[in-house]
């Protein structure tokens, strides 16, 4: 009887581990679908600083442009050890490891940044002019993420994200070179970027894993207003819907079946002029960051969508608090729009995977910000080879607080330990270890996402920037992290597992620079003491509270920390019988 009961487990498992990729995606009218005409809500992960680096995720916005930040890195060791650390660096940065982590987390996609010159070289560096030289190294890249999403049965996403030339005015997310000319200004250009598709559309034609062709990242041009620089009030983007209407034709000559991706102008979003659609397997593309999370922010696209009846796809979304994340996800999927989130990895703590600073990368950004004297070739080669190191998966900090709210806390206000937290005789919490889940089921903070692109609202939500990604406010020194910035109301809600029923005293560290503080403690709707936090001369001066007479169940007890008036911090609580 066991036996078959485990035989059942492993056939339900393998069901669904196989539930993902079922043949080609195609659209059929508002949705997208798999070839049993069953509709596919793409979750999605961008992976953003593989082959094309942006400066900021590696604190490095000083130099930007990938190809300052190579430029630099060369100044310090030199053309050949620079060749090898790109080696390297594309080699490390995503693995069959991180394929194989995406999927067991949930996600049954990924959209791949390509930048052009892994596949082809520049217009000016061609040997024959009006040539194409084709590169192996993007494509046998292409092959290998390929082969890894095939054995996860997800569907990967082609995404030109770095253009011949550069398609707007956000030099970064081209690693555009503002002294040569753009996409738009250079026929040639455009012809290298048509073939260039055309060549991907062969080469994949026939392969169902490959989910569409996303064929422009972001276009960002005023086409009639040079002073639009962002693209976002074009009324007509003529030379944007000809060039996407070519790659289209060029990619149909050859591959009927994949799905074209397109995007409007000003970040993916203006459609002025571009529709209606001209292929009868077409999604649009929006992204969207720092505003709200209602349906009235993607108004206008549901619109185009039920106008022009065709699928929506958030092509781009991320960089901001969990909060954000669960209520984005969940509200693009009951309108039956899959997304893609962005990035998988970086110098920083909102996405899955967060890259370690290396030792002595300061130096290297001192001088590359003209602060600090210039590094040894020998002592930048070390920070190097360390960052190229840390780049591997087994060497990232994984936020599992980010992936809970991208999948399970979209489907359940249900909170979970965020550690064990089995209370015993003596035991210490870190405060910022509160339960995994919603705000308002796991906490409660006043501030917690960032709406940067919302004028007048001036949110940041953690306002600490670590340890975890929710809205509350987490710091980190050198003792490690505690929670900053408490206002009037916040409470933080922890699942404890206790041993043995008993009465104990709970010890709080805390710290303050005002003099009314106060917290109160419940355990479930009990009411189990209060206590005024004094002004400890500082917010580095820690003390101690004690609450006495504290009484907890053996098993599972839900204890929540109230602030019931804020200006303190909160580092622990330690449990004594």
């Amino acid at each position: 009887m066991r036996f078959k009961l485990f035989i059942g487990l492993v056939i339900s498992l393998a069901v669904s581990r196989y539930a993902g990729a079922q043949g080609f995606l195609k659209a059929q009218g508002k949705l997208i679908v798999n070839d049993k005409g069953q509709k596919v809500i793409l979750r999605g992960m961008g992976l953003g600083g593989d082959m094309l680096q942006e400066g900021y995720m590696f604190k490095v916005a000083m130099l930007n442009q990938q190809y300052k930040i190579r430029a630099g890195i060369e100044d310090l060791v030199g053309p050949e050890k620079t060749a090898e650390f790109y080696n390297t660096w594309l080699a490390n940065n995503t693995r069959k490891i991180d394929v194989d982590s995406m999927a067991r987390w949930g996600f049954n996609s990924i959209r791949l940044p390509m930048h052009f010159n892994l596949y082809t070289l520049p217009v000016a560096d061609e040997p024959v002019a009006g040539k194409n030289t084709w590169l192996k190294k993007g494509f046998e890249m292409t092959d290998s993420l390929l082969k890894w999403c095939k054995a996860n049965h997800m569907y990967l996403i082609l995404d030109l994200h770095a253009t011949p030339g550069g398609q707007g005015n956000d030099l970064p997310i081209a690693d555009r070179h503002p002294d040569q000319p753009t996409l738009w200004e250079s026929r040639a250009n455009q012809e290298k970027m048509i073939a260039l598709w055309a060549k991907l559309a062969e080469r994949y034609k026939d392969e169902p894993n490959i989910g569409g062709y996303d064929i422009i990242n972001e276009p960002n041009m005023g086409f009639d207003d040079p002073k639009d620089v962002r693209g976002t009030n074009e009324k007509t983007n003529a030379p944007l819907k000809k060039l996407m209407m070519e790659i289209t034709a060029a990619i149909r000559t050859v591959d009927k079946k994949h799905i074209v991706i397109i995007e409007g102008n000003g970040f993916g979003n203006n459609y002025n002029g571009v529709l209606p659609a001209w292929d009868n397997n077409m999604v649009l593309s929006f992204h969207k960051y720092g505003n709200f999370n209602t349906e009235k922010q993607i108004a206008n696209f549901m619109s185009l969508r039920d106008k022009y009846n065709v699928p929506l796809w958030l092509g781009e979304s991320g960089e901001n608090s969990n909060t954000w994340y669960t209520e984005c996800i969940g509200m693009v999927e009951r309108n039956d729009i899959g997304w893609s989130w962005w990035p998988l990895k970086k110098m920083g703590g909102n996405n899955p995977l967060e890259i370690k600073v290396p030792d002595g990368y300061q130096k290297l950004l001192d001088y590359w910000s003209k602060k600090g004297p210039k590094p040894s070739a020998a002592e930048a080669q070390v920070v190097l080879d360390q960052w190229l190191q840390n780049l591997k998966l087994e060497n990232n900090i994984i936020h599992r607080d980010v992936i809970d709210a991208m999948f399970r806390q979209v489907r359940t206000a249900d909170t979970k330990p965020y550690k064990a937290n089995i209370i015993t005789n003596n035991t210490t919490i870190l405060a910022a270890d509160y339960d995994l889940g919603r705000q308002r089921s796991a906490y409660y903070d006043t501030d917690t996402a960032s709406y940067h692109y919302t004028p007048g609202v001036n949110t940041a939500g953690n306002r600490g920037y670590a340890y975890r990604n929710d809205g509350v406010d987490i710091r980190s020194d050198k003792d490690g992290p505690y929670i900053s910035n408490i206002e009037d109301g916040e409470w933080l809600q922890y699942t404890l597992h206790v041993k043995a029923k008993g009465v104990y005293t709970l010890r709080l560290a805390v710290s303050s620079n005002v003099a009314d503080g106060k917290l109160s403690i419940k355990n479930g709707d009990k009411a189990l003491g209060e206590n005024l936090v004094p002004n400890t001369g500082g917010t580095q001066n820690w003390q101690t509270l004690e609450l006495k007479g504290i009484s907890l169940n053996a098993g599972t007890n839900k204890l929540r920390v109230y602030a019931d008036k804020g200006g303190w911090l909160f580092r622990n609580m330690e449990f004594v019988k």
